[in-house]
């Protein structure tokens, strides 16, 4: 079956609490999100989960969502879409950084590659503002494509994902980062290392927030990161490793480094004589050990109460 439905995600974690088959506790991986999950992409297989099912704010992972709508409405890619004061104003709320001005035109492609490449917020805000019926209707359309792929522990508010109100679990993540691979353009430019775009009279120079996508030795298909002081560090990857495919979700990384060191993590327990560069094993001995939790109780600074979508 070629879409990982939720229901039998679920499944699979019931059998496997916290390491998948073959895997016995001493051999799973030390990560330090607090939320996390590895399946083999192409079996189902549940290789390690923690807290999986906890609801949690998911930051800009929901650029992913976002691209995946605005590529099932088949709006031309080439329209030109201008920055609104409503794109600046939201990101003004937020304090995140832009460098996309109100006034600036950009064609709808050039705001998905800045979206999922650089995580650029208001290329995200335009995107949904220009979607037929408007934002209410894009978030909408979020919430439904979130529905027919089963993914009952999430919901949308917004697109960009500033919002704490924007919630996943990891679970559903792995059936959205399963999804957003059957799209070209989505692995493209979520995966591409950087890009230069026309600002005004002068280039930018944008690099992809996951720097392992600009490693030579990780080979990611589909990636998406994302941060908010509510959900922590965000990592979503589909890779191969030891000549497998997986999905990898990390959520709530409080440390800089701590999305990076547990991926890194993950390779060298399922790739054992994986080396890591120099620059990734200082990240990894960088990240400092989360403090002692319950197993089965996901932390509280990460929970959000799931409602149920706004009618409309």
């Amino acid at each position: 079956m070629k879409t990982i439905r939720s229901a039998a995600i679920a499944a699979a974690l019931a059998v496997c609490a916290v390491f998948g088959a073959g895997a016995n506790a001493a051999e799973a991986p030390d990560l330090r999100s607090s939320a996390a999950l590895i399946i083999d992409e192409e079996t189902g297989e549940v290789l390690y989960n923690k807290n999986a099912d906890a609801v949690v704010p998911i930051a800009s992972i929901t650029k992913l969502m976002t691209a995946m709508v605005v590529l099932d409405a088949g709006l031309p890619l080439d329209e030109a879409i201008e920055i609104s004061q409503a794109e600046v104003a939201l990101t003004q709320a937020s304090r995140a950084r832009s460098q996309l001005a109100r006034g600036m035109t950009f064609t709808r492609d050039e705001l998905l590659r800045l979206a999922l490449m650089a995580s650029e917020n208001r290329a995200a805000a335009a995107l949904g503002r220009a979607y037929p019926g408007g934002p209410q209707a894009f978030v909408q359309a979020m919430n439904d494509k979130a529905a027919t792929l089963e993914m009952y522990g999430t919901r949308f508010v917004e697109p960009t994902g500033l919002s704490s109100a924007n919630v996943s679990t990891a679970a559903d993540l792995a059936t959205l980062v399963r999804a957003a691979k059957d799209y070209p353009l989505v692995r493209e430019y979520s995966t591409a290392p950087s890009a230069q775009v026309r600002l005004g009279k002068r280039n930018f120079t944008y690099v992809n927030t996951n720097g392992l996508v600009r490693s030579a030795t990780w080979e990611i298909g589909v990636s998406k990161t994302g941060f908010i002081n509510e959900a922590g560090r965000c990592l979503v990857m589909q890779a191969k490793l030891a000549a497998r495919s997986v999905i990898i979700v990390l959520l709530d990384s409080v440390g800089k480094f701590t999305r990076i060191g547990d991926a890194t993590r993950i390779r060298q327990w399922l790739e054992p004589g994986y080396t890591p560069p120099p620059g990734m094993a200082a990240a990894a001995q960088r990240t400092r050990p989360a403090p002692a939790k319950k197993p089965a109780q996901a932390p509280a600074r990460a929970r959000a109460q799931l409602l149920p979508p706004a009618p409309g």
